[in-house]
């Protein structure tokens, strides 16, 4: 079997897809070896074509045509920008549907016409993969709504943490990340973004409630400064800073900035939970590299999050800051709740590895080549 791959994002070590494909492909070769993974990169641009017009020129016109050149049995692109025509069968990883789901991700007239492309080239594919079965239920809600009589397969298969989150992270290595970052002794963990599905401010709410009871032994670490850009609950964009100012919350939050990617492991071994308030989640990887490192989960039960955290966290109303605030001071203060919980987050977080990712994936494609 011969398996031609989109490489758009491949030396993209930063993009999500980026790490999906390089991580997946990996994993392909270890439980795959006899089968062909042929990485097709850009190669000619036509003068004149930057930007998402190379992109969109490499997707639907490129592409294709190296795939018909490798005569491949399945032509592979790992995230949603599928071709319209193509000479093998198409398999396409959609992730999620977040700017058909939310009008706040829809963009400038450019990306709503790329979405629309990419809608109508989805429903021409031979198979889509997604991380989820609520991603799965948007998609084809969605997207795929009015696909035609026989349209592409949906087939949910998890993605998985990088094995560099382990049950134990080398104290070593947390003591070097507690002065680098400086570190209180103990403290909840938030890595993330601050866009609106982040759900920032009900997160900083839940230390209005629990901030005098926990908030001097348990701060809020935050991956962020001040001065970065916040969206609000009105969808109103302020900062950090002075959404901490109004919360009366700037001394029991500490921000640390940019976050490493080398110190993520300890940052998460060292906390006693991760707080997690997102209210949309194709997957949620930042959970479940909390609870590799044995880190139970306070959050949000919205979206996928329950699929993936399971039972090693404590999942309440997305909205209700003070259901997971009682959440939170339960799991910091509790030790037996708190051990258990760890835990059960390690049991849960083994069942998901990228072999199984490629294995299950690479069912799809054989799925493909036998229809």
């Amino acid at each position: 079997m011969k398996i031609a791959v989109n490489a758009w994002f491949a030396d993209m070590p930063t993009n999500g897809t980026g790490q999906y494909t390089h991580h997946l492909i990996n994993a392909l070769r270890e439980v795959a070896p006899h089968i062909e993974l042929e990485l097709v990169r850009p190669r000619r641009v036509p003068s004149g074509l930057i930007g998402d017009l190379a992109k969109i020129y490499f997707e639907q016109v490129e592409f294709p045509r190296q795939v018909k050149a490798l005569k491949a049995d399945v032509a592979f692109v790992p995230y949603w920008g599928p071709p319209m025509s193509c000479a093998a069968p198409v398999v396409c990883t959609v992730h999620d549907v977040i700017s058909l789901a939310m009008s706040a991700y829809r963009g400038k007239m450019q990306h709503r016409a790329y979405s629309s492309l990419a809608r109508a080239a989805a429903a021409n594919a031979a198979a889509i993969i997604t991380d989820s079965e609520f991603s799965k239920a948007d998609i084809l809600r969605l997207m795929l709504q009015n696909a035609p009589q026989g349209g592409p397969s949906v087939t949910v298969v998890p993605l998985a943490a990088e094995a560099r989150f382990p049950p134990a992270v080398p104290s070593a290595d947390q003591d070097r990340a507690r002065e680098r970052y400086q570190l209180p002794e103990r403290y909840v963990l938030y890595l993330g973004g601050l866009d609106t599905r982040k759900n920032i401010e009900t997160l900083l709410q839940v230390y209005t409630w629990c901030g005098e009871s926990i908030g001097d032994e348990y701060p809020l670490v935050m991956n962020a400064l001040a001065h970065d850009r916040a969206i609000a609950a009105d969808g109103s964009a302020t900062t950090l800073g002075e959404m901490l100012k109004a919360l009366e919350l700037e001394d029991v939050v500490r921000l640390i900035g940019r976050v490493d990617e080398a110190d993520k492991p300890a940052l998460y071994a060292g906390a006693r939970c991760f707080l997690f308030a997102s209210i949309y989640e194709g997957f949620g990887l930042p959970p479940l590299e909390a609870m590799s490192c044995g880190v139970p989960v306070v959050g949000s039960n919205a979206t996928s999050l329950p699929e993936v955290v399971g039972n090693a966290g404590m999942l309440v109303d997305a909205m209700d800051a003070r259901a997971m605030s009682g959440a939170l001071i339960a799991t910091c203060i509790e030790d037996d709740l708190h051990d258990r919980l760890a835990q059960r987050a390690l049991l849960r977080a083994a069942q998901f590895s990228w072999q199984r990712t490629a294995l299950e994936t690479l069912t799809v494609f054989k799925r493909v080549l036998e229809k």
